[in-house]
């Protein structure tokens, strides 16, 4: 069978499927309170271990410039192989950081790999009693899905307590956090000494405007998702994915994944955004390039689909608001958010 006609078959396939296999039904939206200055956030690591004490300290001292204060939690300092402490002293963390009244949003200190083992040690009714902000990204995809779809608040798909918080991310995120604005990410104005500037540029797969809550971070860890009751309905949303480090044919077998599970055919539009080097090894003259593989999969989709928002494993990244309504422009490259993430 050609390949355009086989994706545009197991895309129609996955529309006509109920319920996604393990997706949980749509919760009604609820949202945290904003925060303030002077405010105490818990920091945890619920993935990889920070290396180095002093990393700690750096961290502490961006949460202070922020105007708020850091409580570490317990584990925080602890190690398991490759992990930030064993499974069940990192979701005691979490567990106790939902818990403290005290504590009035979560970062994430970093990312790595670990949150889906802890999905299952997660007190889901006591974090749908006391909804706050969750912030990070990369590995902590799991976590925000996991809300999504078994505490139903919004949570900020942003940069984690480790990263460097540029202006651009830190504007961002306090437009959201801090202001309850809604605002409208635009492809940036990066200065670049081309006649025809390249930078911040996005590529159309699907033109049109279209409207939805916002779902999604790293096509990785939502794809492993795939199957569990750890995974939101996505029926109407705005799939928001980004990557990094893997190969063309990596990033095809994870969308083909999300395909045959229903899950891509039931999305009101796609954004895609940065996938750093996301380039098999070596020179394949006969492969697919990323957005080759990109069109292959939105395409046939017939919903608005982008690729190139600032958003993903780069220095700065806008800060997006999981769960929250969205209007994504597909020609424009703009994510415009319609309501506030916060109370």
């Amino acid at each position: 069978m050609h390949r355009r006609h086989f994706l545009q078959s197991i895309t129609a396939a996955g529309a006509m499927a109920a319920l996604p296999a393990g997706a949980a039904a749509p919760l009604p939206p609820r949202k945290p309170r904003r925060l303030h200055p002077g405010d105490t956030v818990g920091l945890i690591e619920p993935a990889g271990f920070t290396h180095d004490a002093y990393d700690l300290g750096d961290v502490k001292a961006t949460i202070a410039g922020m105007g708020l204060v850091p409580k570490v939690a317990p584990h925080v300092a602890a190690r398991y192989g490759y992990l930030a402490g064993t499974d069940a002293e990192r979701a005691a963390d979490v567990n106790a950081m939902f818990a403290d009244d005290g504590v009035k949003a979560i970062f994430a200190i970093r990312g790595g790999w670990g949150c889906a083992r802890i999905l299952p040690l997660l007190d889901w009714t006591l974090i749908r009693a006391h909804p706050k902000l969750l912030v990070g990204f990369s590995d902590i995809t799991a976590l925000h899905m996991a809300i999504a779809a078994k505490a139903g608040f919004t949570t900020i798909h942003g940069p984690v307590a480790a990263s460097a918080w540029g202006k651009l991310s830190w504007d961002s995120f306090r437009a959201l956090a801090f202001e309850g604005a809604a605002p409208t990410y635009r492809p940036p104005e990066l200065p670049e000494d081309r006649l025809a500037p390249r930078a911040g540029r996005t590529r159309t797969f699907r033109s049109g405007k279209a409207t939805g809550r916002l779902l999604g971070g790293n096509l990785t860890v939502l794809s492993a998702l795939v199957g569990t009751a750890y995974l939101p309905d996505f029926s109407g949303a705005i799939l928001f994915i980004e990557d990094t480090n893997e190969a063309e044919y990596r990033i095809d077998r994870m969308l083909t994944q999300l395909t045959l599970a229903g899950i891509l055919g039931r999305v009101a539009g796609v954004a895609f955004g940065q996938c750093t080097d996301c380039v098999a090894d070596g020179v394949s003259y006969g492969g697919f390039t990323l957005s080759e593989v990109l069109q292959q999969h939105f395409g046939p989709l017939g919903v608005p689909a982008f690729q190139g928002a600032l958003f993903g494993h780069v220095p700065n990244q806008f800060s997006l608001p999981e769960g929250a309504r969205a209007e994504i422009d597909a020609d424009a490259g703009t994510i415009r958010i319609l309501e506030p993430a916060v109370a």
